[in-house]
């Protein structure tokens, strides 16, 4: 199975009996799907010595755990959260925050790739003002004594409609 956490990541463990323990990931097993993470379900083994020099004894190390046990901790927003993926514009894949959508693979790549879709979405509303402005007016060329009717029709049209609805208002008040 593949996995969206990677060594390194800050994770905040969702199920078991270390609920609520945050850590960093400090070994990940992609094929049995499995993270070990730091001070995160500490077992005791019973070691024996070796050799001469090396004593045994008792020692408390991480085991691993699930990844549907754990969800990462954005860095930007402090959140737990899920994860999602967005192509740049070279074709790379990266991680992205589903509640902030920062990007998590590092802060060069986040600056360069937000700046690229707000330019992108700035020109394209530039573009779409421009075409608007243009079709006015081209309007406006064509036929300016239309336009001057159409200003004073509605309005004589409003009037009428005005002055009858005040007419039977004024009966029925009488």
């Amino acid at each position: 199975m593949n996995s969206n956490l990677r060594t390194g990541d800050t994770v905040v463990v969702i199920a078991g009996k270390d609920k609520g323990k945050q850590g960093k990931i400090i070994a990940s097993d992609a094929q049995k799907s499995r993270v070990t993470v730091a001070g995160v379900n500490v077992v005791s083994k019973h070691r024996k010595p070796r050799s001469q020099n090396d004593k045994g004894g008792i020692k408390k190390e991480e085991a691993p755990i699930d990844v549907s046990n754990v969800q990462i901790i954005c860095p930007q927003c402090g959140k737990a959260t899920r994860i999602g993926h967005l192509i740049d514009e070279s074709g790379k894949k990266h991680r992205k925050c589903k509640k902030c959508n920062a990007i998590m693979d590092g802060e060069k790549r986040t600056k360069v790739v937000k700046n690229t879709q707000k330019e992108s979405k700035a020109s394209a509303k530039e573009k779409t003002n421009e075409k608007v402005v243009e079709a006015k007016a081209n309007k406006a060329q064509k036929a300016p004594e239309k336009v001057q009717d159409a200003e004073v029709a509605p309005k004589a049209k409003v009037d009428a409609a005005v002055a009858e609805r005040n007419a039977p208002q004024a009966k029925s008040a009488k």
